[in-house]
């Protein structure tokens, strides 16, 4: 007994310059590293891998440390590991399960990140063999299925998630991982579906499972077909729609939060009582930015629903009732802390009570609500990179929606009526609108406002004209579906009139600036055949007569920057240069600009000359202009109320590549496996029966 104290002092007490032991998974990884069949020794070697807690950081580190040459010594191990990892899915232990999906996890990281040096061994058989690849794939995949329908773990269900997440964003370029192959033959899209319907799943998993649904989409879409665009376009199941628009809503709703948080915090804090005490010279810098991660995941998920399924348009318009009511069943504590994608996901679909006061709407709120207020910010800083590229996917939603005939329908209904509080930037020559005075108005009104307020707040020296282009195709868009079906809307057209006249006016004066990037005359032109759109057809969708004077009058008010317009398009036509023929389109366009200009300032000029008035207020011009309407002769311009349909695969293409790019590295840095702590598992799985 002595002896074995003195033995353990001496243990003890020498420690110190040993090397520490080695935890037995360990030693067992070390075992599969190495060119001997690990069993042979040990019959029960994999039996007793999978009820040890997984070392992730040991493994995945093991794997990127050895070069392509070791690594295909030890294949047949890998191999051996992987398919061992397939057949413990199948086990009921739920540790085994677990320690199996976070195996795969690491290998198939590990084995990736080894992939991107210079070593250009196969990736498929080097986790899992040619001639196996087929069977083993299948297995994985209807394992991974069975898990995710079964009525068990929860946690479970969220490792599947991030096991498949794992597998899809493990290269950068997602259409580059042939592994997906097996993923598109095996598909797990009614599993995905499947949780986005149940209401208890969906607030565990929602945000997992949607943004995987949104990457998968990605998956070659152009090269093949894509069997998940094929059944993603044709769901019409209500249930799942609305689940998956819950599951956006509330991302978003969660992202427009933290904004308003931020905003809050930002003007009664430091900044506040700085400016406060030195004065408004700082305001600009104290105004400036205010950041929170933008969400691109769940933006591309939005897209792909609103541009491949036409019934998810209905879901737009819907209510929220598990967002604005209380009455949903309290869920259980998940026994996963949530894992960020891009930024955190909510946790809920359920708006707890304190959260409510935060948004003045929320009783009334619906999915394409919360996706203005969304745009309203992101579309606020375009300099930032992902910003820039949250605010042209969102245009490229708006402009889906604005192409969609019931989308038009709902979206300019009389008997809907919202009060859309659109975040507007700082500026220091207009007053910050108060919340509480905004009308209820059709959703049509919220949209255009939003152009407006881009048109408006983006006049810049790095000028994003791309943006530019999409917000008046919007404007267009909406413009065509009144005209077509008659509809007056009861807006402030002038605020979108003075907009597009200031927009001209910023292209004159920094024409050299922006020649030098841009072909400007296409901007010009398409703002100029909104005036047209208006001359032409404004008596058939303007609400009242008098707007459609108002219309004359802004243009005759404003008639210097038409005028300066025609001058500069007149020059560069007339010239042999490269802007020869597109300045000459906008001189065509002008055509009945000007002739309203040259009609009606000559009899303004003679009736303030006969009643002796040298400045004529507004009533006194709208009265020359009623009465001067019969001698007016216009030309008919054809095709102003057509335009070109959206088209993903000839114009966007590249932009989805990068995006989906940024997208999967984001998800991936970002995606935590190990944050189911042993313990907390081996609390939940001792309760199942």
């Amino acid at each position: 007994m002595a002896q074995t104290e003195k033995k353990g002092g001496l243990l003890r007490k020498s420690s110190a310059s040993k090397k520490p032991l080695k935890e037995k998974v360990v030693l067992m990884y070390d075992e599969i590293f190495t060119t001997e069949d690990p069993s042979k020794c040990n019959p029960r070697f994999w039996e007793e891998l999978f009820l040890m807690k997984v070392n992730l950081e040991y493994l995945e580190g093991k794997l990127e440390a050895l070069d392509g040459e070791e690594l295909m010594k030890i294949k047949d191990n890998i191999n051996c590991l992987f398919q061992h990892c397939i057949q413990a899915l199948g086990e009921e232990h739920p540790i085994r399960v677990v320690n199996a999906l976070q195996t795969l996890c690491a290998l198939i990281r590990g084995v990736h990140q080894k992939n991107k040096s210079t070593s250009g061994f196969d990736i498929i058989n080097m986790l899992v063999g040619f001639d196996k690849a087929e069977l083993c794939m299948k297995n994985l995949m209807e394992s991974l299925d069975s898990l995710l329908c079964a009525e068990g773990s929860e946690s479970l269900k969220s490792l599947c998630l991030k096991l498949l997440l794992c597998l899809v964003t493990v290269t950068d370029n997602i259409s580059q991982n042939t592994i997906l192959e097996y993923v598109m033959i095996n598909s797990i899209f009614e599993a995905i579906l499947q949780i986005l319907s149940s209401p208890l799943s969906r607030r565990e998993h929602g945000y997992d499972a949607v943004v995987l649904l949104a990457l998968l989409v990605n998956y070659r879409k152009y090269e093949s077909v894509n069997p998940y665009i094929v059944k993603l376009s044709i769901v019409d199941d209500e249930a799942t729609l609305n689940g998956m628009g819950l599951v956006i809503a509330q991302a978003l709703s969660e992202y427009n939060r933290q904004y308003k948080d931020k905003e809050e915090e930002h003007q009664t804090g430091f900044f506040s009582a700085l400016t406060n005490m030195v004065g408004s010279m700082f305001i600009a810098d104290a105004d400036e930015k205010i950041s929170v991660q933008t969400n691109e995941a769940i933006l591309l998920a939005l897209y792909e629903a609103v541009h491949l399924n036409r019934n998810f348009i209905t879901v737009l318009a819907q209510s929220h009732p598990e967002m604005g009511l209380m009455t949903s069943p309290t869920s259980p504590v998940p026994t996963t802390p949530v894992t960020p994608l891009g930024t955190t996901p909510p946790s809920s679909d359920v708006i707890s009570s304190a959260e409510l006061p935060l948004d003045a709407d929320v009783q009334t709120s619906n999915l394409l609500i919360t996706f203005l207020k969304y745009s309203s910010i992101v579309m606020q800083d375009t300099k930032d990179e992902h910003r820039l590229h949250s605010g042209k996917l969102c245009l490229i939603i708006l402009t889906c929606i604005a192409e969609d005939q019931y989308a038009n329908a709902f979206l300019h209904d009389d008997n809907m009526n919202f009060r859309v509080n659109l975040h507007r930037m700082p500026m220091r020559h207009r007053k910050k609108a108060a919340d509480k005075n905004l009308p209820c108005r059709p959703l049509v009104c919220a949209v255009l406002d939003l152009m407006v307020e881009f048109i408006v707040t983006h006049m810049m020296k790095e000028f994003p004209m791309d943006l530019y282009v999409r917000c008046i195709q919007i404007v267009h868009k909406l413009l065509c579906y009144q005209k077509k079906c008659r509809v007056r809307l009861h807006y402030t057209w002038r605020e979108l009139w003075s907009a597009l006249i200031n927009l001209l006016k910023f292209l004159m004066s920094n024409e050299t600036v922006l020649l030098a990037k841009h072909n400007i005359f296409t901007l010009a032109l398409m703002v100029v055949n909104l005036f047209n759109m208006f001359i032409t057809y404004g008596d058939t969708f303007l609400p009242t007569p008098s707007s459609y004077d108002e219309l004359y009058y802004e243009i005759i008010r404003m008639h210097q920057n038409f005028d300066n317009l025609y001058s500069m398009v007149l020059r560069l036509s007339t010239n042999a240069g490269q802007w020869k023929e597109p300045a000459s389109k906008v001189t065509h366009a002008l055509v009945n600009i000007r002739a309203i200009i040259n009609h009606f300032n000559p009899k303004i000029e003679s009736y303030a000359a006969v009643n002796h008035i040298s400045q004529l207020s507004e009533d006194q011009v709208l009265e020359v202009v009623r009465s001067n309407y019969d001698t007016l002769t216009l030309k008919l311009q054809d095709g102003l109320d057509q335009y070109e349909r959206y088209s993903e695969q000839h114009k966007e293409a590249a932009f989805f590549k990068e995006l989906v790019r940024s997208i999967s590295i984001n998800v991936r840095k970002n995606l935590a496996f190990n944050t189911l702590s042993q313990e907390l598992l081996l609390k939940e799985f001792s309760t199942i029966s």
